[in-house]
């Protein structure tokens, strides 16, 4: 059987645990609304799924599912121009999940990085869920046939993963086009956003100090307040980008000003080169607050009325089953399975 030419399709979600900060909107958020009607479907989901593998406190997941959902939101996803669900209301992730398992190979499982950086010296002691799940982020992204996948740098060997588990399933099942090979799409400054505190360290939702991030529930003043404290270093800032590889601190303050003034880190060292951080880090409080305050403020009005998140998201999910059911009862059928309920 002749399979179809694949849509152009966008698809990227966000874990709900520990809360949005600024590097989930400058490397993930942000790009998102911008990749809205582009000429491509856009679907974004809340991985729920894959926040409990980890230990996760079912209230607090709920509330941090909605807060994820509210981010979207508040930032400019558009629920009629883009599909938002969250991945557990789409029962077909799990199932195509399983099927992948079955693709993928231990070592090839045995390569990601993320997973040795998590379990640590601990690695008997994490779930299966841990070890497994970029094999269930390959099912969310082949669910949908999307093609471009827009991920931090730090998710890129995932996509790669998913590339080569598509190929496997097309080529161990006969049918080279059924699977697309998607892209990941990493562009533009601030991919990849560091903690205030320690420019060699990503912004983490989980770091020790709250003033290592910015949270995207802050306000205005904690916005500005976190910005004038950030860790800088005694020089003042260069002509060129590459005079910043070794200030690691410096070069994250330009890359955030670039990618929330929309444009490149050499643009900012254009204006404000020979500039101390007494001129500059005020101004980038400012801008800050600008973009990111009247986000915060609409995230704590939508929290207040969840039933309106949980409609958006219920309403995503069923879209999301229409584009996804077809093509998992199609994997079942290249695979063999028996499916005579309801045909």
């Amino acid at each position: 059987m002749t399979e179809v030419a694949h849509t152009p399709r966008v698809f990227s979600g966000i874990k709900p645990s520990g809360g949005l900060t600024l590097g989930n909107y400058l490397g993930a958020i942000k790009r998102f609304v911008a990749t809205q009607g582009q000429g491509m479907e856009t679907i974004y989901c809340v991985v729920d799924l894959h926040a409990i593998t980890v230990w996760q406190d079912p209230a607090d997941l709920t509330n941090a599912t909605r807060e994820v959902a509210a981010g979207y939101l508040a930032s400019g996803l558009d629920p009629a121009q883009s599909i938002l669900f969250n991945q557990s209301q789409v029962s077909a992730h799990a199932e195509l999940g399983w099927i992948l398992n079955c693709v993928a190979r231990l070592g090839w499982m045995n390569r990601m990085t993320q997973f040795k950086e998590k379990a640590g010296k601990n690695a008997e002691k994490q779930s299966l869920g841990l070890y497994a799940y970029p094999s269930l982020m390959a099912a969310d992204i082949l669910l949908y046939h999307a093609t471009h996948v827009p991920v931090g740098e730090d998710q890129k060997q995932h996509v790669e993963l998913t590339r080569d588990i598509a190929a496997k399933f097309n080529h161990d099942y006969k049918v080279p086009e059924f699977f697309p090979l998607p892209e990941p799409v990493i562009e533009g400054p601030a991919t990849r956003v560091m903690n205030l505190r320690d420019g060699t360290k990503k912004m983490s939702k989980s770091g020790e100090s709250d003033m290592e991030r910015i949270n995207m529930t802050d306000d205005a003043d904690t916005i500005a307040k976190k910005f004038k404290k950030a860790r800088t270093d005694p020089e003042p800032l260069p002509e060129t980008y590459d005079e910043l590889s070794e200030r690691p601190e410096a070069r994250n303050l330009v890359d955030i000003f670039a990618a929330l003034s929309d444009t490149k880190p050499e643009e900012v060292l254009a204006d404000y080169a020979g500039a101390g951080w007494g001129q500059f880090k005020p101004a980038l409080a400012e801008l800050a607050v600008s973009k990111l305050a009247p986000i915060s403020v609409e995230m704590a009005r939508m929290m207040n009325d969840p039933a309106e998140i949980d409609n958006i998201l219920g309403k995503g999910a069923d879209r999301a089953m229409e584009i996804a059911t077809p093509i998992l009862h199609r994997t079942y059928d290249i695979v063999g399975m028996i499916r005579s309920r309801g045909r």
